[in-house]
Order: C-alpha cells, then sequence, then structure tokens
C-alpha cells in the first residue's frame, strides 16, 4: 500500500507538472520522419577469467552487430513515435568455457566429452518501442536500457541487458528531472527469452535536481516484487581551482531492506544475523576528484554496515545485473561484502598532453578489510570479522578522433583479484581477468 501511494504521488506530480506546460519552453517536434535517428555497433567481445584455487575458468569470444533506430515524434501538441533496439551474435570458436554472462549457454543440461556445456553459436534478441511526447514529459513503452542507479541494465558484457515495461521522464521544472516506471520483464545479456530472469515486477521513482554548474543531487526508489526495496542518494560538487584546475567531491549511498523467500530462507548469501524477517544493507562513499589537465587523481572511501553485503545480483526475479551499483569502488569486485570498509587510490592520464589524442590509461588499486563471514548454522557465529580483497585494474582505451574510422576504439582491461581464505567460497574468489572490446559504431541515417 505504501508502494503505491509513492507510485501514484509521482504520477500525480508529473500531471501537475504537465498542467503547467505551455508555460515552460518546449521541446520543437521536427517530424516523424525527418528526427530518425539508427545506428549499429560492432563490437568483437574477448571476456577471460582464469580462477584459481581450483575453479573452473571462463573464457568467451563473441561478435555482434547492435542495432538502435528510433522515428522521431509526430507533430502536435502530442507526438508519438516508435523504435526498434536488439543484437544479432554469434561466437567465435568454441567457447567450451563459456559461462560468464557473455555467450547464451543450451539449458538442456547436455554437455560434451570433457563436461562442458554447449554455447550458442548464433542468437537473436530484442523488442521495439512505443513513445509519446508532450511539452517536456516522455513515456517510452517498450524495450528499454536503462542506466538508473537503482536498476541498471548491465552493459560489461557483449550485449546489453534489456528491460521491457513504461519509462516516463519529466523536465517540465528548469534544473529539475522527475522519472517513474514500472518493468515486468528482464533479459541478462546472455539470455535468449525476453524474460528468462523471470522478473514480476519492478516499480521505480527518482528525481535529479541541477542546481547549478558545480552542485547537483539525486534519490532513487525501487520496490522488486518479492525480492526487496532499495533506497539510493547521490551529491555531487565541483570546486574550480586557479589554472582549470578542479576538486570535485561526491557522496552516495543505497539502503536496501530485503524480503524473505516463500519458504522462509533468505535471498541474500552474506546475512550474519538469523532473524530473517530483517536482513537490511546501507552502502555509502565518498570519493575526491582532483583535476589537472590530462591528470586525475582519485581517493574514494567506502563502507558497509547491516546485517548483510550489499548482495546483488541474488538469481531469478531480482532484476539486477550486477550494474545496479553506482559507487566508486565497484570493478571486478564492488567491495560490497557484510560490514566491509574499503579504500581506492586511482589515477587517470589522457595521453592527449602527449599529443596523442583519444588514448586513456586508468589505473586503480581497490583494498578492502573487516568484512564479516558468518559461519554454517548459526549465522550469528562469524567464522571471522577481518576477512579481506583486494584488486588492482589497469585499463587502456583508444578511440580514433577523426577520418573514415572516427569513434572507432580499442579497449584493453585486466583485473587482478585476490580475497583472504575465509571469504573465498562466498564470494568471486581469486581471479585474473582480461577484457578486450572493438567497437566500431555505423551510423545509418
Amino acid at each position: 500500500m505504501q508502494l503505491k501511494k509513492k507510485f501514484v504521488l509521482v504520477v500525480m506530480l508529473q500531471s501537475a507538472l504537465i498542467s503547467t506546460a505551455f508555460s515552460q519552453e518546449q521541446r520543437e517536434f521536427k517530424g516523424f520522419i525527418e528526427d530518425k535517428e539508427g545506428s549499429i555497433l560492432l563490437r568483437t567481445g574477448y571476456f577471460m577469467r582464469d580462477k584459481k584455487n581450483g575453479r573452473n575458468d571462463t573464457n568467451s569470444t563473441a561478435q555482434t552487430a547492435m542495432f538502435k533506430i528510433e522515428s522521431g515524434f509526430t507533430k502536435g501538441i502530442i507526438g508519438f513515435g516508435v523504435g526498434l533496439i536488439g543484437d544479432a551474435s554469434f561466437k567465435l570458436g568454441d567457447n567450451h568455457h563459456a559461462g560468464n554472462g557473455m555467450i547464451p549457454l543450451h539449458n538442456d543440461g547436455v554437455k560434451d566429452l570433457n563436461g562442458h556445456v554447449d554455447a550458442y553459436d548464433h542468437w537473436v534478441r530484442g523488442g521495439g518501442i512505443v513513445k509519446a511526447r508532450f511539452s517536456n514529459t516522455e513515456f517510452r513503452y517498450g524495450t528499454q536500457v536503462l542506466d538508473l542507479p537503482v536498476l541498471a541494465s548491465n552493459t560489461s558484457r557483449l550485449v546489453p541487458e534489456y528491460f521491457e515495461g513504461v519509462l516516463a521522464t519529466s523536465n517540465e521544472i528548469s534544473g529539475y528531472e522527475l522519472i517513474a516506471g514500472k518493468f515486468t520483464k528482464n533479459q541478462y545479456s546472455d539470455e535468449i527469452k525476453s524474460d528468462d530472469s523471470e522478473l514480476d515486477r519492478a516499480v521505480i521513482w527518482g528525481i535529479k535536481h541541477q542546481l547549478n554548474d558545480t552542485f547537483s543531487a539525486s534519490y532513487f526508489g525501487t520496490d522488486i516484487k518479492d525480492r526487496l526495496k532499495r533506497h539510493y542518494i547521490n551529491a555531487n560538487y565541483k570546486h574550480d581551482l586557479a589554472n582549470k584546475k578542479s576538486l570535485t567531491y561526491e557522496f552516495s549511498g543505497y539502503h536496501t531492506q530485503w524480503d524473505t523467500k516463500p519458504d522462509g530462507s533468505a535471498y541474500t548469501y552474506s546475512h550474519t544475523s538469523n532473524d530473517l524477517a530483517d536482513l537490511n544493507n546501507n552502502i555509502w562513499a565518498l570519493s575526491g576528484v582532483y583535476n589537472s589537465g590530462n591528470h586525475n587523481i582519485m581517493i574514494a572511501y567506502q563502507q558497509n554496515t547491516g546485517n548483510t553485503g550489499y548482495d546483488y545480483g541474488l538469481g531469478k526475479g531480482v532484476g539486477d545485473g550486477r550494474q545496479s551499483v553506482y559507487l566508486p569502488n565497484s570493478y571486478l569486485s564492488d567491495f560490497s561484502g557484510n560490514d566491509e570498509k574499503s579504500l581506492q587510490l586511482q589515477y587517470m592520464y589522457d595521453f592527449e598532453g602527449l599529443n596523442i589524442r583519444g588514448l586513456k590509461w586508468t589505473s586503480s588499486y581497490v583494498y578492502g578489510w573487516d568484512i564479516d563471514v558468518a559461519g554454517e548454522g548459526d549465522r550469528s557465529n562469524l567464522l571471522t570479522n577481518n576477512a579481506s580483497e583486494r584488486a588492482f585494474i589497469n585499463q587502456l582505451k583508444y578511440t580514433v578522433q577523426s577520418g573514415i574510422a572516427k569513434d572507432v576504439s580499442l579497449l584493453l582491461r585486466h583485473s587482478y583479484y585476490r580475497a583472504s581464505s575465509e571469504y573465498q567460497d562466498i564470494y568471486l574468489g581469486d581471479t585474473n581477468e582480461w577484457r578486450i572490446w572493438l567497437d566500431i559504431p555505423v551510423k545509418i541515417f
């Protein structure tokens, strides 16, 4: 009932804003055909996880064409439009060690002589949308890629995660953006069916505020039916210094309350409480970035409290492809263990300073400590309250700046991850990882 009241409140607020539409600056509709957009992104992806301590490696290589075609809006007080989004992909090589979210696997249980589950040779996914716009408020219904802190599509694999539902975005008041939506289908990056993730219902709401060029803030919430309720806040402040240098401070955090399974067990895996009706987590981070032209240095501190870790990506029905974690210490690991504290040092360099435009390097080291790991049976009886993990990430990306190959990019990323023995089985486990993406964007019209 409380959720329904929140959703109705958001809708009423948007309706009130729409009523003042003609006193606001309206976007001009160029026309259904005149404002059309179409593009294809050709991606060759290689994703390898070299796992340690007897764990099976995962290794995938594949090619895809991600397409997006949208009309403009029809002319008139209310504009209407349509669109299509999707991907067509095929594997490169045998991909016997797939299973890392890159390539769909056959779910018939059949394995080859070496015990490997066969990966699909080729596959096509996607869907359509219909959209409407009145004044500065837009409604979209259909298959969408979401970029919201509480419901984000995973875009770190070969192809993106898709959600199906309705999303309303309103910019009627200058400096404010209101967002509300409801999604009933969720398709992860390596899933064939449009609702393989079995999402029942995810309702989201939020507001962004841009006060001026230096300060912005936002709040988002979600209620994922029979799974969890989550809230997110963020504040960002940029302080300009002399000689085009700057300091940027950012605070962000989540509060999550989990539901229990129908059989009374927990969806979480890191809880240290026997009271499964009250499993919650708070995770927050504070970061500072010093920018000096081609150099960026960031220091970020992140901390968990509550009786679980952040514990996202908890299987079917959660509507979370492991990207709804808009926090600075999120890489191969998200440093989101139960009661964990973590500290990051990051350095970024833009090689434009050496007259190599388009080449950027990022290097980060993150260390996490004080992780609580529950014992068997009595979850409040800890195996340890001081497990640790660490990661070292190096990334190099080059984007062509001009000519016939403009915007073609190559990304190379290597991650080194290690954790203490008590944290091996509960989480990621020691891993070396390579990600290589070659992206070739093609504009259709």
